[in-house]
């Protein structure tokens, strides 16, 4: 996860300065140790990123989906490509995402 990517997308979809600091701290400051035969090692520092099953995860994910799929209706705005017409009233789908999927769907002709 690059931060200066989440810190920009996090500001873009308006959230407060304090708010942006206290991710940025959780992000970037965050420190471990690890148990080793049951007994913790120093405390160190992570090189970036968040810990593992951290809850604030799957937040910052969606946000920093949001900007992939801002940039792909952009893309598609100006026809650089189209999405896959499906069903009845052939509805345009260029992009799904569930979780942690992204699945693109795109016409080559």
């Amino acid at each position: 996860m690059s931060s200066k990517f989440l810190n920009y997308m996090i500001s873009r979809l308006g959230f407060y300065e304090v708010w942006i600091k206290w991710i940025k701290g959780c992000v970037e400051l965050a420190s471990v140790s690890i148990l080793v035969n049951g007994s913790p090692t120093d405390e160190f520092g992570m090189q970036r990123g968040l810990r593992q099953g951290d809850p604030l995860a799957p937040f910052l994910f969606l946000c920093e989906a949001e900007g992939l799929a801002a940039l792909t209706r952009e893309a598609e705005a100006k026809s650089l490509f189209e999405g896959v017409k499906v069903g009845d009233h052939q509805l345009e789908v260029h992009l799904l995402q569930f979780a942690d999927d992204t699945l693109f769907f795109l016409n080559i002709s």
